[in-house]
């Protein structure tokens, strides 16, 4: 028919409903509708108006896009701006074509003005208010360079247009008729969408839309047949070839209006933007086009200086980019502080003998735990909030950094040893209010190593070094800061290398699993045992838990050092029950191995060998039950519910209060060794035992006590009403290999049987 001009701009797709298979058939008969359409328009009489092609074939293409954008409208629950204006647009323009249809009377065509034009103008500004749509959306780290690149874009497409239009315009500009200044403001409202949108595309972090290419091709389409219509106005009668580029644009839109309604593609994290650098290549390309063609011929004024903006505000970006590059290198995406290569690069300058100064490395302390237990998420946002608050106590000619991970480096210019001290006392003051996160009400500290300049050296690598062995320091000792000291050094550099040798036991599998009986009291019966795990170190012997462990933790090896003590641990209770061995293993987890993905692995490892849940109990401290209550509770209740059995180690070193018992997902406690092994000569202690005793079974948890080496405490446990015990007087951890024997030696002289 008339008019129709194309192109619906992007935006996020954001539907809310699933898409209904109808919309797919509805789409495929909209194409097949063009088709018909198009190959009618060729077959037939040009000029002369064919009911069924012209008429019908016409307004069902129309109607069945108009369909399709309300079933977009539908589906996205008018949350949508760019799919609500969309559908305005191509209603409006389809009423338009309807009234135009209508109003020919067998006539060729309309030879003045009527309302179908009215309807045609309209679907301009509703167009460029989808457009809007997508920019007003942009993402908010858009800046202005990235808005130069959209105005490449634009300058671009308008010196192109404003070239092909060049004979409209003179039309225009030559002929007083009204109709003839209306046919000639359609290509120029043509022009003024191409331009938004060619912008659009060149502006990066903007999602046009997954069906980007259809819009594109079919304002181009449109337009074409806008400027074959300007120039060939005289001479239009319905039936034209023109007619088919209007409806075909009108259908573009529909589909693409479609697109936008679908969130499958956000929902799978796709990007539908167009290539970064696509559009401004080729908008530069097209200016040095026109300018190439401005030197054969004459072409008009209004191409030349859009072309010449072109390619001068071309260059802009490159440079904008450059120095974003630059600054992008040095800064902590996550913080917006300066990153490592920038510490690493502007500290050393300022090194000097004849300068004073400090170095500080700090690490979070247990952040490990908040992202294990509260997701990466929070932990993000928690060290968003250590970052600003650090900053606040920054002079302008000191630095903050984030190094990478948890950790922190500060470097303050000009300052004496007192200074740097009371310097991170400050910075460790400004963490002791709660830091509120998500709906998460954190208590955050920090472990500060500070080296001195000139006094620990003038070398960055060497302050580095010294500052992360003062560091080690102070997060073993919960110091707050220290000092580095000479006497630091061995210590540090034996620590940093048990690390790393560490990684070579867990990678070469140095350790080696011991077990103590556990006995109950009542009877005598050997109940379960214990797993404690040893490192056969190459050169330093067998180690205790105590030489490795809080080592093993600060460096993130526990889940993998408690993964290998679970698998030996129940493989081995689970042979001893196939020897006719029946007794329990307990094996101790940290914090930092109590995970989402605990209870899956250990059903699994229980599926493997055949071992009842019932006959594995986890070991865990009551300070980690209650550093992360929330999520370490709902997944050791997970576990409890299976069967496995959860025990409270150590009660009485951490937080030593019973109130939170009712509620922790528990089935014993243990008593730790300081309290037993002060029991024979402290009143006290003994009442305490027998109070916690009595207050444990009223919860209806059993109770273990730990260290007892001799008959009297033994004895005096038993009167108190104690479960069960372990200690030297029973037996010391023993390897695998002899736990057999030694039960039926046991049995054998009268000590009881295993059940």
């Amino acid at each position: 028919m008339r008019r129709s001009v194309a192109r619906a701009a992007a935006g996020h797709p954001s539907g809310r409903t699933r898409r209904p298979p109808f919309v797919d058939v509805l789409l495929v008969v909209m194409v097949l509708l063009l088709t018909a359409y198009t190959v009618g328009l060729a077959l037939g009489d040009h000029g002369t108006f064919d009911p069924l092609v012209d008429g019908w074939l016409s307004i069902f293409t129309e109607l069945a896009a108009v369909t399709l954008c309300i079933s977009a409208c539908v589906r996205s629950r008018l949350a949508e701006p760019q799919v609500v204006l969309g559908t305005l647009a191509v209603g409006t323009y389809a009423a338009g074509d309807a009234y135009y249809a209508s109003s020919l009377d067998g006539a060729d065509a309309l030879v003045a003005m009527s309302l179908a034009d009215v309807a045609y103008l309209a679907f301009y500004p509703l167009m460029l208010g989808t457009l809007a749509v997508v920019v007003v959306r942009r993402p908010k780290a858009l800046v202005w360079p990235l808005l130069v690149d959209s105005l490449v874009g634009a300058l671009g497409a308008a010196s192109l247009m404003a070239l092909i239009l060049a004979p409209v315009l003179h039309l225009g500009a030559q002929s007083g008729s009204y109709e003839v200044i209306v046919a000639v403001v359609y290509p120029l409202l043509d022009l003024l969408l191409i331009s938004a949108v060619a912008g659009i595309l060149a502006t990066r972090g903007l999602d046009v839309g997954p069906r980007w290419p259809l819009l594109i091709a079919g304002l181009l389409v449109f337009s074409v047949a806008d400027v074959g219509y300007a120039l060939g106005m005289q001479d239009y009668a319905v039936g034209s070839i023109v007619d088919a580029g209007w409806v075909a644009g009108i259908v573009a839109i529909a589909a693409w209006v479609d697109g936008a309604a679908d969130t499958r593609g956000a929902l799978h994290g796709r990007s539908h933007a167009v290539p970064e650098l696509a559009a401004p290549l080729v908008s530069t390309a097209v200016a040095l086009v026109v300018l190439l063609v401005g030197t054969q011929m004459s072409i008009p004024v209004l191409a030349v200086v859009f072309a010449g903006a072109t390619l001068a505000l071309a260059a802009l970006p490159l440079t904008s980019r450059n120095r974003m590059l630059i600054t992008l290198a040095r800064t902590d995406e996550l913080t917006g502080l300066p990153n490592r290569r920038a510490f690493l690069t502007d500290v050393p300058a300022r090194l000097s003998r004849e300068t004073t100064g400090a170095l500080f490395l700090l690490d979070l302390d247990r952040f490990k735990h908040v992202n294990d237990a509260l997701g990466h998420d929070v932990g993000d946002e928690l060290l968003v909030h250590v970052g600003e608050r650090f900053a606040r106590h920054i002079r302008p000619n000191d630095m903050l950094a984030r190094l990478g991970g948890d950790e922190f480096a500060v470097f303050l210019a000009g300052v004496s040893e007192e200074q740097a001290v009371a310097a991170a006392q400050r910075l460790a003051e400004e963490l002791a209010d709660p830091v509120e996160v998500a709906s998460a009400t954190l208590l955050v500290s920090a472990s500060v190593g500070i080296a001195l300049v000139p006094a620990h050296g003038t070398d960055m690598g060497l302050l580095m070094r010294k500052a992360d062995i003062a560091m080690f320091r102070a997060k073993a000792e919960h110091r707050g800061h220290h000092v580095y000291d000479a006497s630091d050094d061995n210590d540090g550099a034996l620590r940093l290398r048990t690390v790393q040798e560490l990684r070579t036991a867990l990678a070469e599998d140095q350790f080696e699993m011991h077990y103590q009986p556990k006995v109950r009291l009542v009877d005598q019966e050997v109940t379960g045992v214990e797993a404690l795990v040893r490192w056969n170190h190459p050169t330093r012997g067998q180690l205790p838990p105590a030489a490795f462990l809080a080592l093993a933790e600060e460096a993130g090896l526990m889940p993998e050092l408690s993964s290998l003590v679970l698998r030996r641990a129940i493989r081995r209770a689970a042979r001893w029950r196939s020897e006719g061995l029946d007794i329990s293993v307990a094996v101790n987890m940290s914090g930092s191995c109590i995970l989402s993905c605990l209870p899956y692995e250990i059903h699994q490892l229980l599926r493997t060998h055949s071992l009842p849940p019932s006959r594995l109990v986890l070991e865990i401290t009551e300070d980690v039950l209650m550093s992360t209550p929330v999520g370490t509770a709902r997944i050791l209740e997970d576990l409890r519910v299976s069967g496995i059995r959860i025990s409270i180690d150590d009660f009485g070193t951490g937080y030593s209060s019973l109130a939170y018992l009712r509620d922790l997902p528990v089935d014993e406690l243990k008593l730790d060794r300081s309290f037993i092994t002060a029991m024979p000569h402290d009143v006290r202690a003994r009442g305490l035992v027998g109070s916690i005793i009595d207050l444990a079974h009223s919860l209806g948890l059993e109770v273990v006590a730990e260290g007892v080496n001799d008959e009297g405490t033994r004895d005096d446990l038993l009167a108190q009403g104690c479960d069960s015990a372990q200690g030297f007087l029973f037996s010391r951890p023993l390897p695998a290999r002899e736990i057999s024997s030694w039960v039926s030696g046991r049995v054998g002289s009268g000590g009881g049987s295993c059940r």
